[in-house]
């Protein structure tokens, strides 16, 4: 008798027959049991250097005192933040300079032909090494140097404009919507170029009829201010240091056959006021109490004290970002020195409408938007700002393409263990 089967029953007898006779994945061990995909290496989250561990908790989120001018821009609200990790110090100088260095060797490489092609892609050989001394060299990346009109004394310099990060993001919000459950992932995928050396003209341009040349021409690259924070940089910038920092740490945990981990980005607000806080309730400022000054009279934070002594807390402009005492959780200069970028748009009533949960507010807009729509939260108060813009409840803002002489920020990325009792974190 001939046997007539159709497409989907043979389809089906066939899936059957290979699940009896055992896939690749099945375990060995299994013995017809739910015991999951095995072996699994045991996992313990690597702590990233130079940042310190933020325990999840709530607090109340919101000024510990009276509002300025009863702006009620910062209601008190209860939130939770679950644990993450953040940088001790805000982002200095010569940790900036490392991204810095990576797209100029990055264009160079490019440039002079150090690229080798894997299944169709180019990549960089980074085993080749580039000698920016060799004349023949320099030559060859004349295209990166500023034009001969424009150079100073006829020497060659590396157009710091031409230094641009290709950045790729992932667009989680559109992506959530339920009509776009079926379309195409590439449409969520945001490429874009940022241009990423800080404008050191802002020091000449944030104050006028004020002599701050020598830290327009000093203050990024010379030794004395390795460890200061970065300052001159964007919101933008800073987002696209965060994702150069995930792709530099994840290609070399890729390379040791490591588990990758989440992604670095700036601080949500409520984290930032979170880590902030350091576990201290209903205290105007990091350090805990209601004064900026210690029993011995002595300033605790990088401010404009008085009506404008700058230099009585130890520094005129900027301190190194590690200065002072730190909070309960390690945390530098959360308030003062450099105010901070988060990662939220500045919005007066947000409060009323976030959740309470690991609140968050981003929105990507374009730099020609209404400036409404350009406004990015930031916290912390800096060098040049009065007492009132450092306790931890207070909020403010910056447009995302405006880069100023007092604004720098940090990172935070996850913690991917929620137990208390996991990996050393008791």
């Amino acid at each position: 008798m001939k046997l007539n089967f159709s497409s989907g029953l043979l389809a089906v007898l066939l899936v059957s027959l290979l699940a009896s006779c055992g896939g690749s994945k099945t375990p060995k061990n299994a013995q017809g049991q739910l015991i999951g995909v095995s072996p699994r290496p045991k996992y313990f989250p690597p702590v990233p250097y130079g940042m310190v561990y933020v325990p999840s908790g709530t607090f109340h989120m919101g000024p510990s005192d009276e509002d300025l001018n009863y702006a009620y821009t910062a209601r008190n609200k209860s939130i939770s933040i679950s644990g993450f990790y953040m940088d001790a110090t805000e982002i200095t100088n010569n940790e900036y300079r490392q991204f810095v260095q990576w797209v100029t060797d990055s264009i160079a490489h490019v440039m002079m032909g150090y690229v080798k092609n894997d299944g169709g892609e180019d990549y960089i050989d980074w085993k080749k090494k580039i000698n920016y001394r060799d004349k023949s060299t320099i030559d060859q990346l004349d295209g990166m140097m500023y034009a001969p009109e424009d150079r100073l004394y006829g020497r060659r310099e590396f157009d710091v404009r031409k230094l641009v990060y290709h950045a790729e993001t992932f667009n989680w919000e559109q992506a959530k919507k339920r009509e776009n459950a079926n379309v195409s992932r590439s449409k969520f995928i945001v490429k874009k170029d940022v241009a990423i050396y800080p404008d050191t003209l802002c020091w000449i341009r944030d104050f006028s009829y004020a002599y701050n040349e020598p830290m327009t021409r000093m203050y990024f690259w010379h030794p004395a201010f390795d460890n200061y924070p970065v300052v001159g940089v964007t919101w933008h910038q800073a987002n696209a240091f965060a994702e150069w920092r995930s792709k530099f740490w994840e290609d070399y945990r890729i390379s040791k056959k490591l588990f990758t981990e989440d992604k670095f980005q700036l601080p949500s607000e409520a984290q930032w006021e979170y880590a902030a806080r350091g576990g201290r309730e209903q205290t105007p400022y990091p350090w805990g109490g209601y004064y900026i000054r210690n029993k011995k009279g002595c300033l605790l934070a990088n401010f404009k004290p008085g009506r404008g002594n700058y230099p009585e807390d130890g520094g005129f402009y900027t301190v190194r970002a590690d200065a002072y005492w730190p909070n309960d959780y390690g945390l530098y200069n959360m308030s003062g020195n450099v105010a901070e970028w988060t990662q939220d748009i500045y919005y007066e009533n947000a409060y009323s409408f976030t959740s309470d949960m690991n609140p968050y507010l981003r929105m990507d807009v374009p730099d020609n938007a209404v400036p409404k729509m350009k406004r990015k939260a930031v916290r912390g108060g800096s060098w040049k700002d009065i007492g009132y813009f450092l306790q931890t409840g207070t909020r403010s803002y910056e447009y995302q393409d405006s880069a100023k002489s007092y604004i720098g920020f940090r990172c935070t990325i996850a913690f991917l263990s929620r137990s208390k009792n996991d990996f050393g974190h008791r």
